[in-house]
């Protein structure tokens, strides 16, 4: 993984045009969450969308850093060899992180906390590391060093410390669990997203083929890249700041060459990761990763190299006629 998501608007939703909708947003995870549902009982949709914004509070409860007593707090804190027991929301997203730890060659990677602190000032801008630092940093960081017990639900680190930080996978995930929560309150038609960095669309509305999205370019706000009908889908954008760096984990690095990546996931928590790794994966490991998931689709912005030339947008997977505009 790289360093938490930057939290840059990727996508809008055209959906002023779609009838009965109701629009309800809460503040979590540094950002502005909404859940737009399509219903014909408007009190019964905010109760249900009160209860999923309740749930996404108690996830952030369990998944952020930077809660104390928080569960991924207590692993940051956790000596080696010591077994854990944690929620399921903390098990379930480290699960998935090293499953995508495995698929990604180590592109992310939520155990990253101290590489970012070798590499990166509070205010992300870089610093100068000395080879020690560096080389101490590297022996606590991998997904290899977190040993997972599904019989129990606990954690334990083989060696330690080991910082852990979810933020390229906790608002994918959340935005997963609290679409669960709306289906059961018998609420199929609605999308959902976390400041539009990750948007998670579940059935269509009535007479669309999907929810109509619009991908710009991040670096040029008026220059629209895809324009996309979801369903049963989720998007999600990943992006560096000016004067902001990266962090590739398997190089202990800053990357260099992609400001920009999205993928398109069966999930929240998937394409949000996905995001995020493909920042720091080449054009040729994105290309493999798609042809060996074929559900998956990329896209990413290479930076030009000669200020004359223009920056190169390459699409990866099965992105279907019309999709994309040129």
């Amino acid at each position: 993984m790289t360093e938490p998501k930057q939290e840059l608007s990727f996508a809008k939703g055209n959906w002023d045009s779609i009838s009965g909708l109701h629009r309800f947003s809460h503040q979590a995870m540094a950002t502005t969450f909404e859940i737009i549902i399509q219903h014909d009982d408007a009190r019964y949709a905010a109760q249900a969308a009160g209860q999923a914004f309740d749930e996404l509070d108690r996830l952030e409860g369990e998944l952020s850093r930077f809660i104390e007593n928080s569960d991924i707090s207590r692993i940051n804190n956790l000596p080696a060899g010591q077994p854990l027991p944690i929620g399921l929301p903390a098990y379930e997203c480290l699960r998935l992180s090293a499953r995508l730890y495995a698929e990604t060659n180590g592109a992310f990677d939520v155990t990253i906390g101290s590489l970012l602190r070798c590499w990166l000032n509070e205010d992300r801008t870089l610093r100068n590391p000395s080879q020690q630092e560096l080389n101490l940093a590297r022996q606590r960081t991998g997904m290899n060093l977190i040993k997972l017990n599904e019989a129990k639900f606990s954690v334990e680190l083989l060696a330690g410390p080991v910082q852990v930080d979810l933020g390229g996978i906790g608002k994918g995930y959340a935005l997963d669990v609290m679409a669960e929560l709306l289906r059961d309150w018998s609420i199929e038609t609605a999308v959902l997203h976390g400041g539009f960095s990750t948007v998670l669309a579940m059935d269509a509305p009535a007479g669309a083929k999907g929810w109509p999205l619009t991908l710009s370019n991040p670096l040029n706000r008026s220059q629209t890249l895809a324009y996309l009908h979801l369903q049963d889908r989720a998007v999600s954008g990943s992006g560096v700041q000016k004067g902001r760096h990266i962090i590739d984990p398997r190089t202990a690095r800053p990357a260099e060459g992609t400001p920009a990546a999205w993928s398109c996931a069966r999930d929240g928590a998937t394409a949000d990761v996905l995001s995020t790794a493909f920042i720091v994966m080449s054009p040729q490991e994105i290309e493999q990763y798609c042809a060996r998931h074929p559900d998956v689709l990329a896209m990413v912005i290479l930076k030009r190299q000669e200020e004359e030339q223009k920056d190169k947008i390459l699409h990866f997977g099965p992105w279907k006629e019309g999709d994309l505009l040129k």
